[in-house]
């Protein structure tokens, strides 16, 4: 089983970028997407989350507007689309995947990528 992010960097405020996350090794369109992240001295927050069928995605308030999840099950894909980043949401981006449970709860994720990291700096 494997959850492997990609698409973390340096940009400046009020750019964007596109995080992926490619499953594998499971049934993926079964299961609940979500992505988490974590700043240097905070813990690990929710950020996204989409049902499996994606119709239906939550948001923390920090980032509700300016990001997007979203999934493509024929690729075993999650993608998070983020714009108009702001140096706060500089952290480490986790992906995850849940088959029951609370999808605001980290212990509701059963897989769990290795994290990307994004910096949002002039």
């Amino acid at each position: 089983v494997q959850l492997v992010e990609s698409g973390g960097g340096l940009v400046q405020p009020g750019g964007s970028l596109r995080l992926s996350c490619a499953a594998s090794g499971f049934t993926f369109s079964s299961y609940g997407g979500g992505w988490f992240r974590q700043a240097p001295g905070k813990e690990r927050e929710f950020v996204a989350t989409i049902r499996w069928s994606g119709g239906s995605t939550f948001y923390a308030d920090s980032v509700k507007g300016r990001f997007t999840i979203s999934r493509d099950n024929a690729k075993n894909t999650v993608y998070l689309q983020m714009n108009t980043l702001k140096p706060e949401d500089t952290a480490v981006y986790y992906c995850a995947a849940r088959n029951s449970g609370s999808a605001f709860l980290e212990a509701s994720y059963e897989y769990w990528g290795q994290g990307t990291q994004v910096t949002v700096s002039s």
